[in-house]
């Protein structure tokens, strides 16, 4: 088809930015060598804001003879208009289907994007099924964080990273287009068996359940040698997180038992001061964003954060940009932080009400360090603050959900002591705890959504007196659904199918969501949620624990039994906890970080 076809499409959609490409530092393509296809199956404003996108377009058209493009889920009035003149979904750079690549390469962010991965397929007029797709047809690759569990989606796709990316995709691509040049011709067979022979490679139809090949997760050992392009591509429209991010580290040492990316990325791995320095004052003078974030799981745990600031502020100064420190925690917020960060609404996870609880999750937060973190913000003239808890923790009670109300009162308190005013506003939000794979709590069930709507009414109306406090939690029924395809095996892949064909989509976003649907995708399967909601046998092999990510079952349950006893572990910097990480890699020590 004519690109001018496109064109008219483009001309005619919301936000025509989104399909039109042409952006500042946006690589030129020719359409030859290897092409493939980087796809995020959410809307071009949030896939842009994915800072692993961003590395990995500009890791991949750094490789000699490949260029990558990108392609987005396409809004819904545009999903009407493709439909209706029977066009193919393509990329944004040169409006090629995406049928017509090498490679199609998918990031799983969260599990609420599956139904957009069968969504674009079916735009782009490729078969669901790996089994289904011939010789020709692109090889089609799945990463991102929901590999820890990547068995709902599985099926789809033929290879599946497990990990970290910038050199393990390079070598995917490069065995691909050896395969490609050889003598005899192409084999995907054959091409499939080499490529599970690189490490963090999962090839779901060679990997059949019964006959298990471990499959170990891929990491960056050497991180502050580790690919980082700084001329990167500057939108042409506001995107979530418009600006750019260097990260200061990969892991984290904190060990919180809920949180999955907290085990999944370890071991930790430090960039130093001198080499962010250097990608910062790049970054300022090569995109022309007005912000730079300082970005990892807990920003504040960088052990020589102080340095690093003193460091940056004569530049970022130089040429009016603003420093971002967003995932501090409560017990690392100190005064010469807030003069780094935008006087604006600051942001803290205490998780849960009281210290029980926490000590339960092993979030290693003290209403002491809540006080005092509290103190330097208001101090250095913060006066609004978003605090996050979890509903439905294990061992949680209605005592713990008070303690969220008394965090709140004391927070008001705390700022009429120290400023003599009232005008503190204080935003609560409340997830519903999840128990997610490779987590102490893997095991775990997730509560009811009766019982959520239960304690989500209990806090409400506890805080509706408290003045100056708002509320905000979580849907329940994308909550649970969000727990089935957490631990989904792949039974779950024909429920994919199912609520596609029933017409679900964009089920992140609440006004396209439709739990009614998925309920009959369920119900016309066969399956039983409960399955995956309830607690889990703890001497039964869960189905992603042929995936190797480096920390031990055996860790997994002593964190479990502690928790239990509400006894809380310490963080990684102050000694290895032996969970299996590989903690002692040559990247992972604090010396050398100038």
């Amino acid at each position: 088809m004519a690109k001018k076809d496109y064109q008219a499409i483009w001309s005619s959609v919301d936000h025509p930015a989104r399909y039109v490409g042409g952006e500042y530092n946006c690589p030129t393509m020719t359409g030859r060598g290897t092409r493939l296809c980087f796809c995020m199956p959410d809307l071009y404003e949030v896939g842009m804001s994915n800072l692993g996108l961003r590395l990995l377009y500009h890791r991949l058209n750094d490789m000699a003879d490949v260029e990558c493009e990108r392609c987005f889920a396409p809004a819904v009035d545009c999903i009407d208009k493709l439909k209706e003149a029977n066009l193919p979904l393509p990329s944004i750079e040169t409006n090629t289907p995406l049928g017509e690549f090498d490679m199609v390469l998918f990031s799983v962010q969260y599990e609420m994007l599956y139904s957009n991965i069968l969504l674009m397929l079916d735009m782009a007029h490729i078969p669901f099924w790996a089994k289904d797709r011939g010789e020709d047809a692109p090889i089609l690759v799945a990463g991102g964080p929901c590999a820890v569990n990547p068995e709902p989606f599985a099926p789809f796709f033929d290879i599946i990273d497990v990990g970290e990316g910038e050199e393990m995709l390079p070598e995917i691509v490069s065995l691909y287009r050896r395969f490609r040049s050889r003598p005899e011709g192409w084999n995907k067979q054959e091409f499939l068996l080499a490529a599970q022979q690189i490490e963090g490679v999962y090839v779901p139809a060679l990997n059949r359940e019964g006959a298990r090949r471990k499959v170990v997760k891929r990491f960056v050992e050497d991180f502050d040698a580790c690919y980082y392009p700084t001329k990167q591509i500057v939108s042409n429209l506001e995107i979530v997180h418009d600006r750019s991010m260097v990260e200061l580290y990969r892991g984290c040492a904190n060990g919180c038992r809920f949180c999955q990316a907290g085990f999944y990325y370890r071991p930790l791995r430090y960039r130093s001061v001198g080499k962010i320095t250097e990608l910062c004052a790049k970054l300022m003078d090569e995109t022309g964003y007005d912000e730079i974030s300082l970005g990892s799981l807990s920003t504040g745990d960088y052990p020589c954060l102080k340095e690093l600031i003193a460091k940056l502020r004569p530049l970022s100064d130089k040429r009016h940009v603003s420093l971002a420190l967003p995932s501090l925690r409560l017990d690392t917020f100190e005064g010469e932080f807030s003069q780094a960060a935008k006087k604006s609404s600051l942001t803290f996870a205490p998780e849960a009400g009281t210290q029980r609880l926490r000590d339960v999750i092993n979030k290693n937060v003290t209403d002491e360090d809540i006080d005092r973190s509290l103190t330097y913000a208001f101090r250095a003239g913060y006066n609004s603050v978003k605090l996050y808890f979890m509903l439905g923790l294990p061992t949680e009670t209605d005592e713990d959900l008070m303690g969220i109300v008394e965090i709140c009162k004391r927070i008001r308190e705390l700022y009429r002591a120290e400023t003599g005013r009232k005008d503190v506003t204080v935003s609560v939000s409340c997830a519903v705890f999840i128990p997610k794979p490779l987590t102490p709590f893997q095991w775990e069930g997730q509560i009811t959504m009766d019982e959520m709507k239960r304690r989500q009414l209990l806090v409400k109306d506890a805080l509706r007196p408290v003045k100056g406090v708002t509320f905000h939690y979580h849907d329940d029924d994308v909550s649970e659904l969000e727990g089935i395809f957490a631990r989904g095996d792949q039974a779950l892949a024909p429920v994919l199918v199912r609520a596609h064909e029933l017409g679900c989509r964009f089920d992140g976003w609440t006004e396209h969501f439709r739990y009614d649907l998925w309920c009959q995708a369920l119900s016309d399967c066969g399956i039983d949620k409960r399955k995956y909601l309830d607690p889990q046998p703890l001497d039964k092999e869960l189905c992603w624990e042929f995936i190797d990510c480096g920390v031990s079952r055996r860790y997994l349950l002593s964190e479990r039994d502690k928790a239990y006893r509400a006894v809380a572990t310490t963080s990684c910097n102050k000694g290895c906890k032996g969970c299996g990480c590989q903690s002692l890699t040559k990247c992972n020590r604090k010396e050398g970080l100038q």
